[in-house]
């Protein structure tokens, strides 16, 4: 059964990262997409309309792949997870239930109407389109959130014969853990989207093409970026990590190699952590600062790895590195949106090429710090499925072996390897073309966009129902 315990962890950890590509883009491109809105209606200039569109197609391939690649996760909690299911499903499953049908039905159906009803329904209410397109987006992230800040730190439920309950909706949507868990979500979100825009828009520009456009996408981007790079450290990042501590000391002691329980804990800023040893190797602390951030006080007293039982220790290494990519690019994206945004208000941005080139290269990197984040948070919670209350190890199916799991991993594998290349196909198609290509200029057509608009949007509604 250890192995079989092993293949469902890997299957969920590849199905759940890839799809999660997706919906880090579509959550915060939403947002920026009524901005674009926003400002045509407010300028009456048509321009940002038109990017509006082009942005809108590239959100609905990139919704379409979503839940493509979503729809797997939910019956791997029936076919890998059982035992999970049978404790957890009556709250977590409330969530889930939301997630369907208020945010993702609201979405689907607001870009459908967004897509193909602006000449039907008139400017103000193709804005709200947009908007309610940003609201479903934003809201379907709540909702995960939620389910994910209740297996962090579960509140509102009572235990009858060995199964969870619910017992306050109200408590599980106001869960402590999510107050600043989501807003730390939804700002890595559009660090994601404003980078790419920011990011298609330095290629037009140094493509010399569609330069009015990429004139707006980087300015949109580079705005968004700069005011959200900084929220995802300060407030959310901050006040979340306050959290962690004091819902779980042993993450947090794994985020900051701590191994002694000290007052004036330092925060490493780098160091290798060696758990044979029980030390950080090489390490360049600033005292202090640890306790000082968590609590407010240098003084307070930071609980070290050493005072918790073993058995309750996630894994250090995965933690801690994780932990410090994640601030280490979100570091390097405030410097990069920080310059971008000096050079913008110095009117030199446009042709500071150098900087141009550093947000188009930097595109991968939010994905990844976003990604870095989340084996934070789920492997950091480690060895706890529903912290506290049920162990990973007692979560999966009893009757579902290692060859099984494995098998359909690989087909996974060569499916999403498939579905990513024809995402990437699509989206290029969609860059390539540009904002006036692809029919932009005729939003209501029934007959599409010719950059596969009608078939992504198709999917999607397709592979919901």
């Amino acid at each position: 059964m250890a192995d079989a315990f092993a293949a469902a962890r890997w299957q969920f950890a590849f199905t759940i990262m890839f799809h999660y590509l997706f919906p880090v883009l579509t959550m915060g491109l939403g947002v920026l997409i009524a901005v674009l809105k926003t400002l045509e209606l407010r300028t009456k200039d048509r321009h940002y309309g038109l990017a509006a569109r082009f942005w809108a197609r590239i959100f609905a391939v990139t919704f379409a792949a979503g839940v493509v690649t979503g729809i797997p996760m939910e019956f791997q909690f029936g076919t890998n997870w059982a035992r999970f299911s049978r404790f957890a499903g009556p709250v977590v499953g409330q969530t889930l239930f939301m997630e369907g049908v208020f945010a993702f039905f609201a979405e689907s159906s607001f870009l459908g109407l967004f897509l193909f009803g602006e000449r039907r329904i008139g400017p103000v209410l193709h804005w709200l389109s947009a908007v309610m397109v940003a609201f479903g987006a934003v809201l379907s992230g709540f909702f995960i959130v939620a389910t994910n800040a209740w297996m962090q730190h579960p509140v509102g439920y009572r235990i009858v014969e060995g199964r969870a309950e619910l017992t306050s909706l109200w408590a599980l949507l106001t869960n402590p853990y999510a107050r600043w868990q989501y807003p730390h979500v939804i700002s890595g979100s559009l660090v994601v989207a404003s980078m790419v825009m920011a990011g298609i828009g330095a290629y037009y520009l140094l493509a010399r093409k569609h330069e009015a456009e990429g004139r707006t996408f980087v300015r949109v981007g580079v705005t968004a970026g700069l005011i959200f790079s900084v929220v995802s450290l300060f407030p959310t990042g901050s006040f979340h990590a306050e959290n962690i501590a004091r819902f779980q000391p042993a993450k947090m002691a794994a985020m900051e190699g701590v191994f002694e329980t000290q007052p004036r804990a330092g925060m490493a800023i780098i160091g290798m952590p060696d758990s044979e040893r029980k030390q950080l190797m090489d390490a360049i602390v600033v005292p202090g600062v640890l306790s000082y951030l968590i609590y407010g006080d240098a003084r307070e007293e930071v609980i070290g790895l050493n005072d918790i039982p073993a058995d309750q220790r996630p894994p250090l290494e995965i933690v801690y590195y994780a932990y410090h990519i994640m601030v280490g690019l979100g570091t390097i994206f405030i410097a990069i949106f920080a310059i971008s945004g000096f050079q913008l208000w110095r009117g030199r941005l446009f042709a500071s090429r150098g900087v141009l080139w550093a947000l188009m290269l930097a595109m991968p990197f939010p994905y990844i710090a976003n990604h870095a984040g989340w084996v934070v948070a789920e492997v950091g919670r480690q060895p706890w499925i529903v912290y506290g209350l049920r162990r990973t190890t007692e979560a999966t199916s009893q009757n579902v072996t290692a060859g099984m799991t494995i098998f359909t991993l690989f087909g996974f594998m060569g499916l999403y390897a498939l579905v990513g290349l024809l995402y990437l196909l699509l989206v290029l198609r969609i860059v390539h073309a540009g904002p006036g290509g692809g029919h932009a200029h005729e939003p209501s057509s029934a007959t599409g966009t010719g950059d596969g608009l009608d078939n992504a949007h198709a999917a999607a509604g397709k592979a919901r129902s």
